[in-house]
């Protein structure tokens, strides 16, 4: 899974966030409340995160619209999966992360993994 630079998780917020399918235009209009950008910015964007794999296309008009591949929630389970298998100890980078949670999470947990069972 690829890492995002500050733009491309920028524009990738703005996909998750406005679901389905977007126009650069559109992509643009979303993210200028933030700050300016150029169109051909938010363009080249678009098409490297579509080279990467996290963006699908198709013809729209003359451009293309471009929709996420993955939901922002499995594209942040795999980024977990990835920063896991980099621990030398699995069990210690578990216990550290559900240490840091929040009482509301940990009770979610806990039902998932009755679930799982």
């Amino acid at each position: 899974m690829p890492r995002l630079g500050e733009l491309e998780a920028r524009v990738m917020e703005a996909v998750w966030d406005r679901g389905g399918w977007l126009t650069p235009r559109e992509v643009l209009d979303v993210l200028t409340t933030e700050r300016e950008l150029a169109y051909t910015t938010v363009m080249t964007i678009l098409v490297r995160l579509w080279r990467k794999g996290l963006l699908e296309r198709r013809k729209d008009g003359r451009a293309f619209a471009y929709h996420a591949v993955q939901s922002r929630e499995e594209w942040t389970a795999h980024r977990m999966g990835e920063l896991l298998a980099l621990s030398n100890d699995r069990a210690e980078a578990l216990s550290h992360f559900v240490e840091a949670m929040g009482q509301a999470d940990r009770v979610q947990l806990r039902r998932l993994l009755r679930i799982d069972r």
